[in-house]
């Protein structure tokens, strides 16, 4: 738009200007519509009609917020916030469930218990935990690790198993108990590590005794429990024994105690510490013996199974352990070379080939874990 001149009205005492636009530069529409603005604002008895107002209206709401600014950098920015209303409580979001995606990123994700009657549900490993209870940090006899991992929950029968092993310890000559892995808040499977552990009726107890002061919270999260091994299991012709200089008929002794409760399925153990056991026991009750298996691992801890508890509807036992004291034949192929030796080993300077798992999905546990991840 272009100005064309300026001049004096007609009483000599207003500057006005020509807002004609030069023709030649606007489209005879745009022109006609500026000729009857200019017509307007320049005729005193149509101007006046045009209410313009001063400041800007009041709003009707007398709630409405204006909050004081201050200027930074030349930029005006609000000084306060509004105040949030007394009793004011944000709505918590739904949790929405997809059944394909990984069962651990949904329990893995869950701090607290979900408030409903107590209930294992499930295997051990395709399952979850209702009404779980946390084991303390600290009891008389026991002391809990690696409590940043928030897997210090269970079924309330495994934590009073707990509780009744740690203050029976001592009488076997036990100090107490290091507790390491029980369940997630509602069980599940876990990011990391145990493919069972899920239903709130497994614990890790390592073969360490607990000293005569409190862990700090650091060293919790830092001290090792000890292995009990005296040398390497993959190796053609290995000793496949415990250490003697680290093995006790103590730790016999509390791990005899901790099979021979009747709430105890399986205990699980290296086959090394197996072994251990059936040379230490040499009375006529070897009973206790048939629940303590064999597995791979567990030369640092022992692994107490609880069988399914009354009132956990859903919850799978596994079958009885085979008859006997397990000292025998099957003994003996744990500590061949077979399980332990690889038949086709990776060349030198070649990396084993390792095969990873698909996650565990949603849909593949019972339903009603659902509505365990979904209770308050």
């Amino acid at each position: 738009m272009h100005w064309l001149h300026k001049g004096i009205d007609a009483r000599g005492s207003k500057v006005v200007m020509d807002w004609r636009p030069a023709a030649s530069k606007l489209s005879p529409a745009i022109a006609a519509c500026a000729g009857a603005l200019l017509f307007v604002l320049s005729t005193p008895a149509l101007a006046a009609v045009v209410p313009v107002p001063a400041v800007k209206p009041a709003t009707a709401d007398k709630t409405h917020y204006s909050p004081s600014l201050k200027v930074i950098a030349g930029t005006p920015v609000p000084a306060r916030k509004r105040a949030v209303p007394e009793g004011y409580i944000a709505s918590k979001p739904e949790l929405v469930l997809y059944p394909d995606f990984p069962a651990k990123n949904y329990f893995g994700a869950a701090n607290g218990p979900a408030s409903l009657k107590a209930r294992a549900i499930g295997s051990y490993a395709k399952g979850c935990l209702a009404g779980g209870t946390v084991l303390p940090a600290d009891g008389p006899t026991w002391q809990a690790m690696r409590l940043s991992r928030n897997r210090n929950w269970g079924h309330p029968e495994l934590i009073a198993y707990l509780k009744d092993l740690a203050a029976d310890a001592p009488k076997v000559g036990w100090n107490g108990l290091l507790v390491g892995d029980l369940a997630q808040p509602r069980g599940g499977p876990m990011l990391s590590g145990h493919a069972s552990h899920q239903i709130g009726l497994d614990a890790d107890i390592w073969l360490r005794e607990m000293p005569n002061r409190r862990l700090s919270a650091e060293e919790r999260e830092q001290i090792s429990a000890i292995s009990m091994l005296k040398g390497p299991l993959d190796v053609k012709g290995a000793d496949r024994r415990v250490d003697p200089n680290k093995w006790t008929d103590v730790h016999a002794r509390l791990i005899r105690r901790a099979a021979s409760d009747k709430r105890v399925a399986r205990i699980f153990v290296n086959p090394t510490i197996k072994k251990a056991l059936c040379e230490f026991e040499k009375g006529k009750n070897r009973a206790w013996l048939r629940k303590v298996r064999p597995w791979w691992g567990h030369h640092y801890h022992f692994h107490v199974r609880l069988s399914c508890p009354a009132g956990s509807v859903g919850c799978k036992n596994q079958n009885p352990p085979p008859p006997g004291d397990g000292c025998g034949e099957h003994l003996t192929y744990w500590l061949s070379d077979e399980p332990w030796v690889p038949k086709n080993p990776p060349k030198k300077g070649e990396k084993p080939k390792v095969v990873k798992k698909r996650p565990m999905a949603l849909a593949a546990l019972p339903k009603d874990c659902r509505t365990v991840l979904k209770a308050d």
